[in-house]
């Protein structure tokens, strides 16, 4: 059944935009999420030039004075929501998906922060770019939608595995304490654009899974 025609109230879910983007980026995603039966919104933040911990900041009060219980984080946004939960674990999110987030850390994070002028690319969100997340053990359930198109410029500035979206390699999305973990067809930049990641991106956050 349709989780728009449940009698129960439509689900909230706020996304949180990867570096290089703003909050409109997601804007597609949010409109494929709504036909799903989700009731989306979205969070900006300063994705280069603002501190991570500034955007964490920012977004654990916008949970508090607007609580959700279902996030939805691409690339950067993913490993933004984490770090927010892991430090405020007294939010009420059930759930969360992270969209081909470097979770492990990014080697191609790695290989434009040896220094400029490509580095300046990255900003201050270098360094959680590179060295990702330490494992899960916070309350929300985390499920990881990662394409495997190698369609992108990661290859430009480092050797990328067999398994990629072009920018992450699949096994730096993996991360210890995941609940599950799937692959669509799609490049980074395409999951948000991507019918498929809509698609098991609503049914982890409707159903605690995804579909196989």
């Amino acid at each position: 059944m349709n989780a728009a025609s449940d009698s129960s109230p439509t689900p909230r879910v706020l996304l949180v935009h990867g570096i290089w983007n703003a909050k409109a980026w997601l804007a597609p995603f949010a409109l494929r999420l709504r036909r799903e039966g989700l009731a989306p919104s979205l969070f900006g933040y300063a994705s280069v030039w603002g501190e991570p911990e500034r955007a964490q900041d920012r977004l654990i009060d916008h949970l508090r004075r607007h609580p959700v219980d279902r996030l939805v984080g691409h690339s950067l946004g993913g490993l933004v929501i984490l770090e927010a939960l892991r430090r405020a674990p007294d939010l009420p999110v059930r759930r969360v998906v992270c969209l081909g987030s470097p979770l492990r850390g990014s080697a191609v994070a790695g290989a434009i922060g040896q220094g400029p002028p490509f580095s300046l690319l990255l900003g201050r969100s270098r360094g959680i770019l590179e060295t990702g997340c330490p494992p899960w053990s916070g309350p929300a359930a985390v499920g990881v939608v990662a394409g495997d198109r190698p369609r992108g410029v990661g290859g430009w500035f480092a050797e990328m595995r067999p398994a990629s979206d072009g920018t992450v390699n699949l096994d730096e999305t993996r991360l210890d304490g995941l609940t599950d973990h799937c692959t669509v067809p799609a490049s980074h930049s395409g999951l948000v654009m991507s019918a498929d990641a809509a698609r098991q991106t609503a049914a982890f956050l409707q159903r605690g899974c995804f579909d196989r």
